[in-house]
């Protein structure tokens, strides 16, 4: 078809599309965010293309219960929490679930893994606390350093850093790369710390929610890659009893045994029954691919790989995978209410760095469920 000119505007009741047509097959492609070229008022947009970097932002915490019985008037008193990961220089605070009255309630790394409260009571009087929990946090002093960092994402996994989370020469958006220890990962997750629309807003299967991302493969050698919707930042399928996500995998080495290792697999979960579907579609090495998940008001299950959809297996299992075809099948109704976390992720299979570039990622949801 030719370009054609229209005198007044160009209306759709369902959607417009943007599609490109492969010259050599004819096939027609949906290249359309958020599945409409022209945004619906009923439905609330996210895109994030990253203008700034995502950075490690993890606070480290810590609690015990506590009771520090009959505290005098001029006295103080000290205890250890645990806190795993905390290093001395580190930043602490620290609470208690019981009104404080007037106490001065301070923490301090005094040790790796240990925050140190102290209690002191000016108060003019003693004060008795009842039996509470202690809790402390932790700021470690690299993440404080992070001026400028993405206020909506956040990296995150085994031995990952903010120096892993960097800008690539060639490719728009991030690129993700892991230390390179066996099992070392570079995971993008919204930054559920702070109130931000990406991490407090509720992505749930009964609200139509529609995620979509563009990453590009660099070398294929020996990793997991996964980018979904999940409840937890784990590539492993029986991790998460309600889940949506792809995958690939080059072995079953620290994960799933599959029957093909060389293709992307869509696997979803429903009440901790997991199904697996192994799509025609080999990973290859320094490719873009655009991954697409939609759930509709039947809370079921849509999907698509670069403007195609493809058919999602009815047969459950956790290992292995169902092969499929290009096609309209569906999933059957996810579990209803289940707020699920978008996830992109990369882990080593071996002792030698790994990495994915992210251009973009993209979700929506209806405005009220």
């Amino acid at each position: 078809m030719g370009t054609s000119t229209f005198s007044g505007p160009l209306r759709s009741q369902d959607s417009l599309k943007i599609v490109s047509k492969d010259a050599t097959s004819g096939l027609i492609a949906d290249r359309t965010l958020h599945g409409n070229a022209a945004k619906d008022t009923r439905r609330y947009y996210l895109d994030e293309y990253f203008n700034n970097l995502p950075k490690i932002n993890n606070f480290l915490v810590g609690s015990e219960t506590k009771d520090f019985g009959s505290i005098a008037d001029g006295a103080d008193l000290s205890e250890d929490v645990a806190v795993v990961g905390a290093a001395l220089g580190d930043f602490a605070i620290a609470s208690i679930g019981v009104d404080s009255v007037d106490l001065i309630i301070t923490a301090t790394v005094t040790a790796a893994n240990v925050a140190t409260v102290n209690v002191e009571n000016q108060s003019g009087g003693s004060v008795d606390l009842a039996s509470t929990t202690l809790r402390v946090k932790v700021l470690p002093f690299a993440v404080s350093a992070n001026t400028g960092a993405n206020e909506n994402f956040e990296v995150l996994g085994t031995n990952m850093t903010s120096a892993l989370a960097t800008r690539n020469a060639t490719a728009a958006g991030i690129t993700l790369t892991t230390a390179t220890a066996d099992q070392d990962q570079a995971i993008l997750a919204p930054n559920l710390d702070a109130a931000t629309a990406w991490g407090s807003t509720k992505w749930g299967t009964e609200n139509q929610t529609v995620w979509e991302c563009s990453i590009n493969t660099n070398a294929i050698d020996n990793q997991k890659l996964w980018a979904g919707l999940k409840l937890t930042n784990d590539q492993l399928v029986a991790t998460d009893d309600d889940q949506a996500y792809f995958k690939f995998q080059t072995d079953a080495t620290n994960s799933e045994a599959f029957t093909d290792f060389t293709v992307w697999h869509f696997i979803h979960s429903i009440g901790g029954t997991d199904f697996i579907s192994a799509l025609p579609i080999t990973v290859a090495a320094n490719t873009i691919y655009h991954l697409k998940i939609e759930i509709d008001s039947d809370r079921k299950l849509s999907i698509f790989v670069d403007g195609q959809q493809y058919n999602i297996t009815t047969t459950s299992g956790s290992t292995g995978g169902t092969a499929v075809t290009s096609g309209t099948t569906k999933s059957g109704a996810m579990t209803d209410d289940v707020d699920l976390i978008p996830y992109i992720g990369i882990e080593a299979g071996a002792a030698a760095a790994e990495a994915v570039d992210v251009h973009y990622e993209c979700i929506s949801r209806t405005l009220f469920e």
